[in-house]
């Protein structure tokens, strides 16, 4: 049985996090509470991808989080990841799982309820639900689903949930009352001035819902 935690689901972003770097980044939201962190550099390339993820696994080391690589099954490979994550263009979940193994996490965005419903739960372990809202850090994200189409979504994927999509720790209360397992944020943290209080604050909402 796979352990993981979705609550506080950390979405690494080159581009926002440039002031102070994603490993550093990481750092200081793994102490504020985050207990997964992606991966996620659609132009880094592989070498790019292992470089920063290997040093990624340092940090995380003894934390408890977990380190899941966006897209790049060589990457996740070659770092030795926690788990891995693919879109639908991305290759096929079985062709995914295929390549890492049954022990690897992998998890699987999805848009539409069709798709939640076609998971298949032997080889996907966690969905990806978004985006919840519009948000710039995703330029070729599909239409925004609203809490609605979350919980719509939540109810027949067949593995737990995160959702995604321009979230912020106003929006907790409202993710896990859609059903979601947890909230996975990008500019909430990334590129904030002080990436550990935006954390611990967003920690605080789930502490509140989850009591």
């Amino acid at each position: 049985m796979k352990r993981f935690d979705l609550s506080l689901y950390l979405v690494l972003d080159p581009d926002l996090c440039t002031g102070i770097g994603m490993i550093e980044t990481a750092r200081l939201a793994v102490a504020g509470g985050a207990t997964m962190v992606q991966l996620r550099d659609k132009h880094g390339g592989t070498a790019r991808m292992v470089e920063t993820g290997l040093a990624l696994k340092d940090v995380l080391r003894g934390t408890g989080a977990l380190l899941v690589i966006n897209d790049d099954v060589e990457a996740a490979l070659a770092i030795g990841a926690d788990g891995l994550h693919i879109g639908q263009d991305d290759m096929g979940s079985a062709a995914a799982r295929a390549k890492i193994g049954p022990n690897m996490i992998l998890g699987l965005s999805v848009e539409t309820e069709a798709l939640a419903a076609a998971i298949d739960p032997a080889i996907v372990d966690y969905a990806g639900i978004g985006p919840v809202f519009a948000t710039p850090t995703k330029s070729d994200h599909k239409q925004p689903i609203g809490f609605d189409g979350l919980a719509n979504l939540v109810k027949v994927a067949p593995v737990p949930t995160v959702a995604i999509g321009g979230l912020k720790s106003e929006h907790v209360a409202s993710v896990f009352a859609a059903g979601a397992d947890g909230l996975a944020v990008v500019s909430a943290v990334c590129g904030t001035p002080d990436p550990m209080a935006a954390t611990l604050r967003i920690a605080e909402e789930i502490r509140k819902v989850s009591r």
